[in-house]
């Protein structure tokens, strides 16, 4: 069994109920709920809540650890929303943020459109990429499609890159 399924998970200041197979985590800034797999018990107590397997099989045992750590980021997104940010390197590069989707100029020969999902908050201001939500699967599944546009390269470091990420830059062709 997981580490994280053994300890019960602090609710803090989050409402936690679950009912059939559905868990509702209830905040100030948001509510989130989420399908339980039939293998996957859990427990509301007033320690915290308790996550784990019905049976011992492989699956049960390995959920345990991925439901534990679903309820604690969604404890913790309800109270202190997920932040992503991404940074545009490259001349001529830049995101507008158009009703329920985002554009992007990235030096293709058309301009790339995502759609964003109606729990995440975008906001784009010349090179910086802002992305808000409680759930931390939407917004990290976002930044990743956004990345994917044009994932930075190694040799001039132009692309969408996470901040904070490092580009390992490589040395160009030498002249003879």
């Amino acid at each position: 069994m997981s580490h994280l399924a053994k300890k019960p998970i602090a609710p803090g200041k989050a409402e936690v109920s679950f009912a059939l197979d559905t868990l509702t985590v209830k905040g100030a800034k948001a509510t989130l709920t989420k399908r339980v797999h039939p293998a996957i018990a859990i427990t509301i107590s007033p320690e915290g809540v308790q996550v784990s397997s019905k049976n011992n099989s492989r699956l049960a045992r390995a959920l345990a650890g991925t439901y534990a750590s679903h309820v604690k980021n969604m404890v913790q997104g309800v109270q202190v929303p997920y932040l992503i940010k991404l940074i545009l390197e490259g001349v001529g590069y830049k995101a507008e943020v158009k009703g329920k989707e985002i554009v992007f100029a990235v030096g293709k020969s058309h301009k790339v459109t995502l759609p964003i999902p109606a729990d995440v908050a975008v906001t784009a201001e010349k090179n910086l990429i802002t992305l808000t939500s409680a759930d931390k699967e939407s917004v990290g599944q976002l930044a990743a499609n956004i990345r994917s546009v044009k994932p930075p390269e190694p040799y001039l470091g132009k692309g969408i890159r996470y901040e904070g990420e490092i580009v390992r830059r490589k040395q160009g062709k030498k002249a003879v």
